[in-house]
């Protein structure tokens, strides 16, 4: 069955509706630049997220039919967090936390819209639909297809960019069992000579070629990494203990970034304070159990968080960080002592 004339349309205005400023639509042709994904993932810069280099996952990443055999057309959309706070002044304020992660996980809200775009799709049409959406979730080059469905360019810094709202938004696919008018791709880079992002990246990770070697980014380190933290790399890390948006903050397309949709609501309130290192676990998973936070864990959060006070704090952190040095988890108290011992170092030195 033909979808009826003007589909699209309305389903963009249903996206629009829920919240989502982007919309486009491109084919389920397999993406063209899978081999740059394969190069990087044979360079071991996907460092220890091994489930991006299963074969599983490098199949269906390689072609949207491999997820969905009936797939004709896919729905990409973006839906906007928030402005990224303006750059932090290098060691600056212990506790900062990427924008995103300071409100309500977006895991938890966008599968609702999706679900809901997928109903009213299937109300126009009458019938049921073979279907399957993602956001940050699925195997599939999500920047790519956004690209291919004109939402933006992808940056040097690896962000999708739109020149209206800038970078700092979620994406999501609804991959359809239905054919749709695929849009224009967008293909101009608006980067230009612009480094600012690469020289902004404290820990050098964005590599020349658009891509990032993920083991030294500070999200990854922060939030993926689930063991100690290279020593080489800590001091570079700053006050952050969840995430990094220090190449956003930088980005000049970011001074068109929208506002946050309402449902994305602030829930963590800033600076997070030494006074964390000391959070049992239930106060751990209440105070973070409805945000991103809780995704690295107690043992993560703590970890991360004693790095930024070693970075930042200074003597009167000390009997907090010699206390977070007896907690039961090892992971915790090695990197306590490190903080403690950078801030001691740091004081004889100044003497």
């Amino acid at each position: 069955m033909t979808p009826p004339e003007h589909l699209k349309e309305q389903i963009k205005v249903k996206a629009r509706q829920l919240g989502f400023t982007l919309a486009g639509v491109t084919s389920s042709e397999p993406p063209e630049h899978y081999d740059i994904f394969e190069s990087w993932l044979n360079a071991d810069m996907h460092g220890t997220m091994g489930y991006l280099a299963e074969e599983r996952s490098r199949i269906r990443r390689a072609d949207p039919k491999q997820i969905l055999p009936e797939c004709k057309s896919i729905l990409v959309l973006g839906i906007p967090y928030a402005p990224v706070a303006k750059p932090a002044v290098p060691g600056g304020d212990v506790g900062q936390i990427a924008s995103y992660a300071l409100r309500s996980d977006y895991h938890d809200i966008l599968p609702q819209k999706l679900q809901a775009i997928v109903g009213f799709i299937e109300e126009q049409l009458g019938h049921p639909i073979p279907n399957r959406y993602y956001t940050d979730t699925g195997p599939i080059l999500e920047r790519e297809l956004a690209q291919r469905a004109g939402l933006g360019w992808v940056g040097k810094n690896t962000c999708l960019i739109n020149p209206k709202a800038g970078s700092t938004f979620f994406l999501a696919e609804i991959l359809l069992g239905i054919e749709l008018e695929p849009d224009e791709p967008f293909r101009t880079d608006h980067c230009g000579t612009c480094t600012r992002c690469i020289e902004a990246c404290p820990t050098d990770c964005i590599l020349p070629d658009r891509t990032i070697d993920a083991r030294r980014c500070i999200s990854y380190l922060t939030i993926e990494l689930k063991d100690d933290i290279p020593e080489e790399l800590r001091s570079k890390m700053n006050g952050w203990v969840f995430g990094c948006d220090i190449c956003q903050q930088v980005c000049p397309w970011n001074r068109f970034a929208l506002k946050g949709d309402s449902a994305f609501e602030p829930l963590i309130p800033l600076p997070v304070l030494t006074d964390d290192l000391l959070l049992t676990s239930v106060e751990f998973n209440q105070r973070f159990k409805r945000t991103p936070l809780k995704r690295p864990k107690r043992r993560g959060y703590l970890r991360n968080l004693a790095i930024a006070v070693g970075n930042t704090g200074d003597e009167k952190d000390i009997p907090i960080l010699e206390r977070a040095m007896q907690d039961d988890e090892p992971l915790v108290s090695r990197h306590a002592q490190w903080a403690r011992d950078q801030i001691k170092n740091r004081a004889a030195q100044d003497v």
